[in-house]
């Protein structure tokens, strides 16, 4: 069987140095990686994790847990994270949450119980349970998207939804329209916050009075745009742009207003949020926020083998550019 010592000596280097590259890859210099990386290739070196775990306490596993695996835009910073953990030699978990507490608490305690050595959460809530959350404050944790609702501050990796949602906002405005609506998702979350924000902001910067009885919706999904949109279009005004929390909602949202015999952009222009890839593909393409999900995922990744590691932290909040990708959904306000 092939041994370390036989990595040491193709990479030309020691056999603390390999042991070093695999189990904290950060620690040594990318050339050094790269040397031991292709001598464990060459010789189908094979390390022994569990005896690994029994010496260090490590598992080299961590926990991801996610809303709604099926959903485009989480795939994207899984897809991130899943890049950066393997340079880093550890293991990804995925745990379907959907969005359920006892779930999330669940697979929480894989950390707590040494079976995993840290937690990226992409929701808003606090994934431990009561009984768990002082034991917890100890447990590397980072939070995609948006900040975990906790009195601890954890580190965080996100997008500045309240610029997003201004530059939307904007966006519409400069073609003239004055009636806006919002199909939103989770209502509790800082995400919905400061989207809300963000458009009131531009609204009463540009005296356009926004009725509080234009937001509708309760998820991120594409039936919540369905019926989003057609309450909306029940009012006795019809909007002329709609704002969609996500993609999702605004693909629901355009079935609805094709359904009922409207046409996009020349009756009601819709725009989203994320950038999932099928939305350049839409009739009309959608206008959206593109987030850089894959650099969220692996910014949020590399801040986790920081915290395991023990490694320093320059800061605890990072927050990431965005891009607002004009296409054909949203156009000039009727007259």
């Amino acid at each position: 069987m092939t041994n370390i010592k036989k990595v040491s000596e193709l990479a030309g280097v020691s056999t603390a140095t390999v042991s070093r590259t695999l189990k904290m890859p950060d620690m040594v210099t990318a050339r050094t990686r790269e040397k031991v990386m292709q001598a464990v290739r060459e010789a189908g070196y094979r390390p022994s994790w569990l005896a690994t775990s029994v010496k260090t306490g490590r598992t080299n596993t961590i926990v991801v847990l996610v809303p709604n695996l099926v959903n485009p835009f989480f795939m994207r910073i899984i897809g991130g994270i899943e890049q950066a953990a393997q340079e880093r030699g550890f293991t990804v978990l995925l745990c379907d949450t959907q969005g359920d507490s006892k779930r999330e608490s669940d697979y929480a305690s894989m950390v707590l119980t040494n079976r995993a050595d840290g937690l990226i959460q992409l929701d808003h809530s606090f994934p431990f349970s009561e009984d768990d959350a002082k034991l917890a404050e100890t447990i590397p944790m980072v939070s995609v998207c948006e900040r975990i609702h906790a009195e601890k501050k954890y580190p965080v990796v996100s997008l500045d939804n309240y610029a997003a949602s201004r530059s939307l906002a904007h966006h519409l405005v400069s073609y003239g329209h004055k009636k806006f609506a919002v199909i939103v998702g989770q209502v509790v979350s800082q995400i919905h916050k400061d989207r809300l924000s963000g458009l009131r902001s531009v609204l009463a910067e540009e005296e356009i009075v926004f009725d509080e009885n234009m937001i509708v919706g309760e998820s991120y999904s594409i039936e919540n745009g369905i019926e989003g949109m057609r309450q909306l279009l029940e009012k006795p005004q019809r909007p002329t742009a709609v704002i969609c929390f996500n993609d999702d909602i605004a693909i629901g949202a355009m079935h609805e207003i094709h359904r009922q015999g409207l046409k996009i952009p020349d009756d009601i222009s819709v725009v989203g949020f994320d950038n999932v890839k099928v939305s350049a593909f839409l009739n009309p393409p959608l206008t959206t926020i593109d987030q850089p999900a894959y650099e969220m995922g692996r910014r949020g990744m590399e801040l986790l083998s920081d915290l395991i590691n023990t490694v320093p932290l320059t800061r605890s909040s990072e927050m990431l550019p965005f891009q607002l990708l004009e296409r054909k959904s949203s156009g000039p306000a009727p007259v």
